[in-house]
């Protein structure tokens, strides 16, 4: 009777111990999954700013100058505004420390 019982606490102890691993590894992959979108959405508004310098260098091969200020407006304004959502996410985690 004192085999069964060390072997069912074992076991539980077993199952406490796959659960305890199984949520450390959730907790990861929700970690990884938040730094992936990161990773995405600052690789489209990189790709974003290169079109636009693109276009700038190109309004200003063909002597287009209106083009070129309206679009190094652009990218002043898009640059500013990813600044700004940079700077927002670093406030809010310095309000919840």
């Amino acid at each position: 009777m004192v085999e069964i019982n060390e072997g069912q606490k074992r076991i539980r102890e077993g199952q406490e111990e796959v659960r305890e691993k199984f949520q450390e590894i959730s907790e990861e992959a929700a970690k990884l999954k938040e730094e992936t979108n990161l990773i995405s959405k600052q690789s489209a508004a990189n790709q974003l700013r290169l079109d636009l310098m693109f276009e700038i260098i190109k309004a200003r091969a063909e002597n287009d100058y209106a083009k070129d200020a309206e679009l190094t407006q652009a990218l002043r304004d898009l640059t500013g505004k990813q600044n700004l959502s940079k700077s927002k996410p670093s406030e809010e985690k310095q309000e919840k420390d």
